[in-house]
């Protein structure tokens, strides 16, 4: 059962509506939820227990705003109309921190949540992630990040380089400030280091100079060491990744590759992936096909990783399709994980309707082969999602980019 709790705010008075999706339309059971809340003028959290689908929450005093679901605890989003949701992305913008951070990433869930059920515009959700540009937590931006990037990699699909391209300026702008003042050290507690590494790698893939000199310098040194210098391990992908950008570099790398142990090499691979150079990821996926220089068992990862690159989904694609008699062989059972891991992978981020054909149309042929694997169904669905996502938001997202530069 899905549960969200729809809160209307006048005054002192709350009206508090839940909105229920049940798996089964027959199924009439009605919960009693406890909501927990905190408001402008308290920061104790207070408990009301919802025991019919609507109720009103009637307050000592009037609020400037109230956050419920505190410290992200329950099992449900909420949903603010008009008059919530506004005065939650002023408090972010002006005092981020008079809520917790759980508390932030949870609105930024919870926004982005119901902009795929239709029940938010997308331009309320972005106008949430602004204040981001002074987040240090770990959560508040992990979330962001998880909202913000698939926008533009479902736009890198559709071949939109100047919205794709606004797009990725934003979030890194977004997150300037914080990438700036990382260390290229293996310092800090446990969050602030996988704070550093995803930051530095995702700064790094976007161009943002400042890293791309700071990760090129370590690469340069670490490979005249011959690989003996020890790179802070936070690092380590972003440096890889950038080294993989040249020839040169991504060959150095794939020479480390076949020597290095698992941990290692999955750094390495993962960074072989992240080349521009079509040729030599085409070269890496019929290697791994092979099973002489690359171990097939990375085959189904490489695969994947390949089609998240930009220059590399339709080639990622059309190996699957070529391959596939040969892949289902290969991986023994046909309703294995691997090749329903392979499938949802490559095509996750499809969203045209000429893309969700051409699949539909390749899975068909195969009858008994392909099209009724779960994977295929799976996939299928996620596309068609994708593209109602894309028509409903886009030209949201384009205008409200075009007004909203950091």
């Amino acid at each position: 059962m899905d549960v969200r709790a729809h809160i209307q705010v006048n005054g002192i008075r709350v009206q508090v509506q839940v909105l229920f999706r049940y798996p089964n339309p027959n199924f009439l059971l009605l919960w009693h939820i406890p909501l927990t809340y905190i408001t402008s003028k308290s920061n104790a959290v207070q408990r009301f227990l919802l025991k019919t689908k609507k109720d009103m929450l009637v307050l000592p005093e009037e609020v400037e705003w109230i956050k419920f679901n505190v410290g992200m605890n329950g099992y449900y989003i909420v949903h603010y109309d008009y008059g919530g949701w506004v005065p939650l992305i002023k408090l972010l913008k002006e005092n981020h921190t008079a809520i917790s951070s759980n508390d932030r990433a949870s609105l930024i869930n919870n926004a982005f949540q119901l902009v795929s059920i239709g029940r938010l515009p997308i331009d309320k959700a972005l106008s949430l992630t602004m204040y981001l540009t002074k987040e240090d937590r770990i959560m508040p931006v992990f979330q962001g990040m998880d909202e913000l990037v698939p926008i533009y990699k479902l736009m890198e699909k559709r071949d939109m380089k100047e919205i794709e391209d606004q797009m990725k300026a934003y979030i890194v702008n977004l997150l300037r400030n914080l990438i700036d003042a990382q260390t290229w050290t293996d310092d800090g507690t446990v969050s602030e280091r996988m704070l550093r590494s995803s930051l530095l790698v995702f700064a790094c893939f976007r161009k943002y100079q400042p890293c791309v000199q700071k990760a090129q310098e370590y690469f340069k040194n670490w490979k005249e060491s011959n690989g003996s210098l020890s790179l802070p391990r936070d690092v380590v992908l972003a440096v890889y990744a950038v080294g993989a950008q040249t020839a040169e570099g991504w060959d150095y790398l794939f020479e480390k590759y076949k020597t290095a142990a698992t941990g290692e090499m999955h750094l390495i691979e993962y960074a072989l992936t992240m080349t521009q150079d079509r040729d030599k990821l085409q070269w890496l996926m019929e290697e791994a096909l092979k099973g002489d220089l690359v171990k097939t068992q990375e085959l189904p990862h490489i695969v994947v990783s390949v089609s998240r690159n930009q220059v590399g989904h339709m080639l990622a694609w059309k190996f699957l399709k070529t391959n596939w008699h040969q892949l289902t062989q290969k991986f023994e059972l046909l309703g294995s994980r691997t090749i329903g891991d392979m499938v949802v992978g490559v095509t996750k981020l499809f969203s045209t309707r000429e893309w969700l054909e051409e699949a539909t149309m390749f899975f068909e042929s195969l009858k008994e082969t392909g099209s009724q694997l779960r994977c295929v169904q799976q996939a299928k669905e996620t596309m068609e999602e994708n593209i109602r996502w894309m028509d409903k938001n886009f030209d949201t997202v384009k205008t409200w980019l075009e007004n909203n530069r950091l």
